[in-house]
């Protein structure tokens, strides 16, 4: 299991219902945060190993109604 980030832009008025989408549409979303910033979301997911990172965030995140723009932070270990 690999655990990603996303940052998204989303267009004005739009972040709500962009992380409704998220949830939604996305299995592999565990968590959405707005934050403050250059970026409106924070996307946790979870992807299996072998997933092709780059063909995850472009088929299922930028597509989403009212994403604007992204930026995929790829985690190496979780520290509890």
């Amino acid at each position: 299991m690999q655990t990603i980030f996303i940052q998204v832009k989303c267009e004005l008025g739009k972040a709500y219902d962009v992380a409704d989408k998220a949830v939604e549409r996305v299995s592999q979303v565990s968590e959405v945060h707005s934050t403050s910033g250059n970026y409106d979301l924070l996307i946790k997911c979870h992807l299996d190993d072998g997933t092709d990172l780059g063909h995850f965030v472009t088929e299922h995140i930028q597509t989403l109604p009212g994403v604007k723009d992204t930026f995929t932070i790829i985690t190496f270990k979780a520290f509890t």
